[in-house]
């Protein structure tokens, strides 16, 4: 379930390691890869009155699993990226509370 939605990163470098970052991240999870997706926004900085590239940043919407978990996330995530010769990135995570989320009109 975790969903991973990242912005300033092309889809095709990140497709490079996409597999090998979920195989990590489900064994630490305890879930299986089709349990994530991974989203590539297409996003255009502006900044000092003109267009520049967007900031790396993966913003990360899951149901909490604590903060040792987060920060091997963190880590997983970042160590990454960072192979991709982006020389840094940001991340952000977002929890999903389970009366507050649904699928097909059911809550968790």
């Amino acid at each position: 379930m975790p969903q991973l939605i990242v912005r300033g990163i092309k889809p095709e470098k990140l497709a490079t390691v996409s597999e090998p970052l979920l195989e990590e991240l489900a064994v630490l999870c305890g879930c299986g890869t089709d349990n994530f997706t991974i989203e590539c926004l297409h996003t255009t900085g502006v900044f000092g009155g003109g267009v520049v590239e967007s900031f790396p940043f993966v913003e990360v919407a899951w149901f909490e699993r604590g903060q040792e978990t987060r920060d091997k996330f963190a880590e997983i995530v970042t160590r990454h990226v960072l192979s991709l010769d982006i020389p840094e990135v940001e991340m952000a995570f977002i929890a999903y509370q389970k009366e507050s989320y649904y699928a097909n009109g059911k809550h968790f």
